[in-house]
Formats: C-alpha cells, structure tokens, sequence
C-alpha cells in the first residue's frame, strides 16, 4: 500500500494489527513490565551480535528505529504544527507511551541541529555504566520522527548513555548535507 503520493511504499509490517491491541488484550491491555521489553530487546541484539558482529546490529538497530519512528509520526503526531509545538506534543507523547522524559536542549530552525535527551528511558535507565552507549533502536526512532517532520535527513548519534555513566539519554541530531 503506498503511503502520500511520492513517499515509499509500506512494508510488511502490518502496522495496522501492532497497534490494533484492544481486540487481543482484552483483559491484559496494552501495559507490561520494562524489564520484560528489556528481555527482548537485549536478546535480539546479543543474537544479532553474535550472528553479524556488533557493527551490523547497530545499522539493524537504528533501520528498524527509524521505521518505527516514522510510522509514530504518521500515527501521533501533527506535523503542521509550528516546531516548538511539535517538539511540545512529542515530548507529550513520549511520556504518554511511558519511552521516557523526553526534553529539547538545543534545536537550531536554520540548521536542523538538535540536542535531545531522554530521560528515564525505556531502554536502559538503570543501567551500570559499561562505557559504551547502547540506544541505538532510539537514535533511530529520533531520526525517522524528525526526518518525517522536516522532510530532511537526519543522523542522529547517542552522546550520552546510562550505560556509559550519564543519568539520562542524550542524542545529537545533525542533518546530512544535501550536496
């Protein structure tokens, strides 16, 4: 099925039936423990590592989030609205889902550069510090909400991690050089 006019065709995903929850919980709904996405999470990236070495988990990692990011866009977000309101309904909508406190440090309108954090993030709030960081799925989901608000490509990159000894996520958001 083809999203608007010019934009690529949609994939297998069903996005329909994901989030489609009241039918099949009726009695659970839609909530679960963190730990129990952490599970499957971290299972699916230990797999990935150890099938296709670290590199291509992290590229599998911020793919699929940056699908998932613009589908979330498509299906909670306004994108006529003004940046900073935007930015308001996201951070509305980030807490609402419970992905975490999400806060804008710095956004430049002219260049596109943003500084975002995340805090209490769903994926790795709590965590020792390893030395490394480990959001990868979210610097991915980041790049595909503002890549479908913008209409630009975005990189986004996690500066700061729980799991390399900050308290929130931090992520640096550059658009890619239109030569």
């Amino acid at each position: 099925m083809k999203k608007n006019g010019n934009e690529e065709e949609r994939d297998f995903l069903m996005w329909d039936a994901i989030f489609s929850i009241e039918e099949g919980r009726r009695k659970l709904g839609e909530e679960m423990p963190v730990a129990f996405y952490r599970m499957f999470e971290y299972s699916i990236r230990d797999t990935l590592i150890q099938m296709y070495g670290k590199e291509s988990m992290v590229k599998i990692f911020r793919i699929a989030g940056e699908k998932a990011g613009r589908e979330f866009f498509l299906r909670n977000l306004d994108g006529s609205l003004m940046l900073n309101d935007f930015l308001a309904q996201l951070q509305q909508k980030l807490m609402e889902y419970k992905v975490g406190m999400f806060r804008v440090e710095k956004f430049d309108a002219r260049t596109g550069h943003a500084v975002l954090t995340v805090g209490e993030d769903l994926d790795c709030s709590g965590f020792p510090d390893s030395g490394e960081t480990v959001c990868n799925y979210d610097e991915g989901f980041i790049a595909g909400i503002l890549k479908a608000y913008t209409q630009k490509e975005y990189v986004v990159t996690e500066i700061d991690c729980w799991a390399n000894g900050s308290d929130v996520c931090r992520f640096d958001a550059k658009v890619l050089n239109e030569d």
